[in-house]
């Protein structure tokens, strides 16, 4: 069973930008497709990036447009989401999930596919 606990979220000015973490126990990700998504109050989750067990692949939401970039550490059993140019409309909780796959199926976008998730990190910008 993997756990999952993300950090690095907070407020940002809109251009702004924000890093987030998330780290894995309990068992390694390397063999794990991971991904990131988000979710506001009254709305489904949704996809915003995920990427394939070694990294060979990532696969991002429409609406990142180059903004965005996953990244992993297997070595540190880590995922990392990097966010650029932020907009109001990226305010949301973030989550960090795992994939016991260790490809990404429908490019790793669909929350159903996932195994495991942690409690998210909220990202506000104003």
């Amino acid at each position: 069973h993997v756990q999952l606990v993300e950090s690095g979220g907070g407020s940002v000015q809109a251009g702004g930008s924000l890093r987030l973490s998330c780290v894995a126990s309990g068992d390694t990700i390397s063999r794990y497709c991971m991904g990131w998504f988000r979710q506001t109050p009254g709305k489904e989750r949704e996809g915003v990036a995920a990427i394939e067990s070694g990294g060979e692949a990532t696969y991002y939401g429409k609406f990142v447009q180059g903004r965005f970039t996953i990244a992993r550490d297997n070595a540190k059993n880590e995922l990392y989401l990097r966010m650029d140019m932020l907009k109001p409309e990226d305010t949301a909780v973030y989550y960090c999930a795992a994939d016991r796959k260790s490809w990404c199926p429908f490019e790793g976008l669909d929350t159903d596919e996932y195994d495991y998730w942690g409690q998210g990190t909220q990202v506000t910008v104003s």
